[in-house]
């Protein structure tokens, strides 16, 4: 055994250690420097991403929409790391603007919003907000933005595509279009919940008790209620509001008027066959009046057998 394993020692003692070229230690030093800094640079990241979305959802925890200036918007909106949605209503608010329709959009932006913060499927993937202009004039000027209301989501990577911007003119701004809008743009389904509004009911009653009270009173002589007058009077007002889009603008939503932010002019018709403003439901409404006025006064001389002059009038 002893002198089996001399020469295997005497191998093993002539045998020399190898070492690593001296070239290759900077290369390793840097190479571990470089994981260090890129190891630091992730937790880094992380640690902002949780700190920008503990802020949004304590303020969503205070309001459903929270409002951004300039520095806000930049910070937790244009500035990643991101990995939530945002949806942001950009809007002018303020009285001396004499926006009616942004009024009008705030109050169903708002059931949405608050459709979304009190449902059971909230979580941290989705937030509103709101810049109004006079809060964030450099935000609206740094997207070339002209007008308002204008709604925008803004995706947790990339960048805003045409898609991500409501098509408020040709859909409207009820809160159960801008749900759907959003169900397409995030896979985050809202269920629109409204607060109950008894108006419609009052009205109902307090047009019911009208007329009972009316045919109570004319109980003896009810030879109105078969006057053609008066029903076809009632029938004309039915066909002019619903032709003139009254029924469109019920749904849709759309505002009375445009005004253009570049040159102050205001236009009343709709540019696109696809959408239409209040007022052109007016104009529509009274335009069918008149051509109907004019069919009456024309039957009207046709027929009757009065003075000639008066015939001729009509």
């Amino acid at each position: 055994m002893g002198a089996k394993g001399a020469p295997s020692r005497r191998r093993q003692a002539g045998r020399r250690p190898r070492y690593l070229p001296t070239g290759s230690f900077p290369f390793l030093l840097l190479l571990l420097l470089l994981c260090i800094q890129l190891g630091g640079g992730q937790k880094k990241k992380e640690n902002l991403l949780a700190e920008k979305v503990e802020q949004l959802m304590e303020w969503s925890s205070r309001r459903s929409i929270f409002r951004m200036n300039g520095d806000k918007f930049r910070k937790f909106i244009k500035t990643p790391p991101r990995n939530y949605s945002m949806i942001v209503m950009f809007t002018a608010l303020q009285p001396q603007r004499q926006c009616s329709v942004c009024r009008q959009a705030n109050e169903e932006y708002q059931i949405l919003a608050n459709s979304w913060r009190y449902s059971s499927a909230f979580c941290n993937k989705l937030f509103f907000s709101m810049v109004d202009y006079d809060e964030g004039t450099d935000v609206f000027q740094q997207l070339n933005m002209n007008s308002a209301p204008t709604f925008m989501h803004f995706p947790p990577k990339g960048r805003p595509k045409r898609a991500d911007t409501f098509d408020l003119q040709r859909i409207g701004f009820a809160a159960e279009q801008l749900a759907k809008w959003i169900a397409d743009r995030t896979d985050v389904h809202i269920r629109v919940f409204r607060p109950p509004n008894y108006s419609g009911t009052i009205a109902l009653a307090l047009l019911v008790s009208l007329v009972g009270g009316l045919l109570y009173l004319r109980r003896n002589n009810l030879e109105f209620i078969y006057n053609k007058t008066g029903w076809a009077m009632v029938s004309l007002c039915i066909v002019f509001a619903m032709t003139s889009g009254q029924m469109w603008n019920h749904i849709r939503g759309p505002p009375y008027a445009h005004k253009n932010p570049h040159n102050g002019q205001v236009s009343y018709i709709h540019g696109s066959s696809q959408a239409q403003f209040v007022a052109e439901s007016h104009i529509i409404l009274l335009l069918n009046a008149a051509i109907t006025m004019g069919m009456v006064l024309l039957n009207e001389a046709a027929t009757s057998k009065g003075d000639v002059g008066k015939r001729r009038t009509f």
